[in-house]
C-alpha cells in the first residue's frame, strides 16, 4: 500500500505539472477541477498497481534474503515457493480486480475526463494573454502584446487584428500602450493609447481596395466574453474512442469491421479481368501507328496490324484495332483504380480492427503484469539481498522503463499492422515471464540452465 500510494502521488504530480496551466487562473469552478482530477485517477490506479507490486516484491524478498531467512527456510526443508504462494495468490486476485476495473470503471472515467478537457478547451475560460504570443481566444480578434505589467494590467506595444463582420470592417490596430478593464462577468474593455488604425473601407470596384489610416490618442474597444465562461456539456452526447469503451462495445465494432472486410474481399475477388498476353513490342508498334495517324494520316494505309494478340488479329481494320486497345487501357485503368480503392478500404478497416483489438488485449495485459512482476521481482529481490526502498526503486525503474517502452512501441507497431495485437501487448509479459520462471527454478530447485548447455555441448 505504501508503494501504491507513492506511485499514485508521483503520477498525480506528473498530471498536475502537465495540465496546471490549463486549470488555474481561468475561472474554472473548483468542483470541476476536483472532478477532473478524480476522473483521471482511474488510469493512474491501473498504472500504479503493477508498479507497486514490483517494488513491494523486490523489497519484501530482498529483505527476506538480506536477513538470511532463505537459508533458514531451506535448512528446515521448506521449499521457498511455499512462501511465495500467498504472494502469487494476491497478485492473481489483483489481476482479476484490475481487469474488471479496466473494463467497467476506466472507460467511463476516461470518457468523463475527455469530455471535461474538451469543454475547457472549447469554451476557452478566462482571458489568457501572454507576451510575444498570438491570442485568438476572443472571436474575430487576434492579439499580440510585447510586454504585460501584471501589477497594473497595462499592455505595451499592442497589435490588434480585427476581422470584418456585418457591423464593422477589417482593421489593423497598433498602440504603444493599452489597459484591460473588466466590465462585469461578460464584458471586457480595452483602452488603447497613442496608436494607429488601418481600416479597410468598402469600394464600388472589386479590384480597388481603399485603406483608411487614422491616428488616435485614445481608443476604446469593448468585447463580449460571455461565451468564454465555462459550461458543462453532456458526456453521453460525445462520441467514444477506443479508450472510452469497454470490451463488449469494442468487440461489436471489431465484428462489424471484420464483416465489412470479408465483404471487401469478396468484392475484390469478383473483380476479374481476362486479357490476352501483351508484349512490349506490340505496345511500341501501336504507339508508332498513333503518331503516324496524327502527323500524316493520308500516308498511312488502313491495313490491320499483325500482332500476337489474338483479339487484334480477328479485327479487319486498323481503326477498330486502335479503338479496342484504347478501350482495353481504359478498362485496365478503371480496374486498377477500383482495386486500389478496395485495397485502401481493407487496410483502413484492418488498422481499425487492430486498434480496438490492441485496446482489448491491453485491458488484460497490464493487469496481468502484476503476476509477471511477482514472478520476476521475487528472484531478483532474493539475488540482490537488499530490502531497502532505494535499491528496489532503482531496479524497478529499469524494469518498468523497459516494460513501458515495449508496451508503447508494441501498440504503435500493432496499429501500423507490423505485428499482431497479441504480440504487441503480450510480448513483454511472455518474455519476462519465462525469464522470471527460469530464475525462480534456479533459486528454488536443483534446475540449472547452464547444465543444459553443457549437456548439449
Amino acid at each position: 500500500m505504501f508503494c501504491f500510494f507513492t506511485m499514485m502521488f508521483l503520477l498525480l504530480l506528473q498530471f498536475l505539472i502537465l495540465h496546471i496551466d490549463k486549470l488555474i487562473g481561468k475561472d474554472i469552478p473548483i468542483s470541476v477541477i476536483i472532478e477532473l482530477i478524480l476522473t483521471n485517477l482511474a488510469y493512474m490506479v491501473v498504472l500504479a498497481a503493477p508498479m507497486a507490486v514490483l517494488i513491494a516484491t523486490l523489497m519484501a524478498f530482498g529483505k527476506f534474503s538480506e536477513l538470511n531467512e532463505l537459508t533458514a527456510i531451506r535448512a528446515s526443508g521448506v521449499n521457498p515457493i511455499r512462501l511465495m504462494a500467498p504472494v502469487f495468490i494476491a497478485a492473481t486476485l489483483l489481476f482479476i480486480g484490475l481487469a474488471w476495473f479496466s473494463n467497467s470503471v476506466l472507460p467511463e472515467a476516461n470518457h468523463k475526463a475527455r469530455s471535461l478537457f474538451i469543454d475547457i478547451r472549447l469554451k476557452k475560460p478566462g482571458f489568457d494573454l501572454k507576451p510575444n504570443s498570438f491570442y485568438d481566444g476572443i472571436e474575430d480578434y487576434t492579439f499580440l502584446v510585447n510586454h504585460i505589467d501584471n501589477k497594473t494590467d497595462s499592455l505595451y506595444d499592442v497589435v490588434l487584428f480585427q476581422e470584418p463582420t456585418d457591423n464593422r470592417e477589417r482593421a489593423y490596430i497598433t498602440a504603444k500602450k493599452g489597459k484591460l478593464v473588466s466590465e462585469g462577468s461578460n464584458g471586457l474593455t480595452l483602452f488603447l493609447i497613442d496608436g494607429i488604425m488601418h481600416k479597410t473601407m468598402p469600394s464600388n470596384s472589386n479590384a480597388d481596395v481603399n485603406i483608411e489610416r487614422t491616428r488616435f490618442q485614445k481608443h476604446r474597444i469593448t468585447f463580449d466574453i460571455g461565451d468564454l465562461s465555462f459550461e458543462r456539456s453532456d458526456p453521453d452526447r460525445r462520441n467514444r474512442s477506443d479508450r472510452t469503451m469497454n470490451i463488449q462495445s469494442m468487440q461489436v465494432i471489431v465484428d462489424s469491421l471484420q464483416k465489412e472486410i470479408n465483404q471487401q474481399y469478396l468484392k475484390s475477388a469478383e473483380m476479374n479481368y481476362t486479357l490476352p498476353k501483351i508484349k512490349a513490342s506490340d505496345i511500341a508498334q501501336q504507339r508508332d501507328f498513333r503518331i503516324l495517324l496524327i502527323d500524316d494520316i493520308d500516308s498511312v494505309k488502313q491495313a490491320p496490324l499483325t500482332s500476337d494478340l489474338i483479339v487484334l488479329n480477328t479485327i479487319n481494320t486498323l481503326d477498330e484495332q486502335i479503338e479496342v486497345l484504347g478501350r482495353t487501357v481504359t478498362d485496365l485503368q478503371n480496374y486498377r483504380a477500383t482495386f486500389q480503392s478496395s485495397n485502401a478500404n481493407i487496410v483502413w478497416r484492418l488498422k481499425s480492427v487492430s486498434k480496438y483489438t490492441v485496446e482489448i488485449y491491453k485491458k488484460f495485459s497490464i493487469p496481468f503484469s502484476c503476476i509477471i512482476f511477482v514472478l520476476l521481482g521475487a528472484p531478483i529481490g532474493i539475488l540482490t539481498k537488499k530490502g531497502n526502498f532505494g535499491v528496489a526503486a532503482i531496479i524497478s525503474s529499469v524494469i518498468l522503463t523497459i516494460y513501458w517502452i515495449s508496451l508503447i512501441q508494441g501498440e504503435k507497431l500493432a496499429d501500423r499492422l507490423f505485428v499482431s495485437p497479441f504480440i504487441g501487448m503480450w510480448a513483454f509479459n511472455i518474455i519476462m515471464g519465462i525469464v522470471g520462471l527460469v530464475m525462480l527454478l534456479q533459486l528454488t530447485s536443483e534446475f540449472q540452465i547452464n547444465r543444459l548447455f553443457h549437456r548439449r555441448v
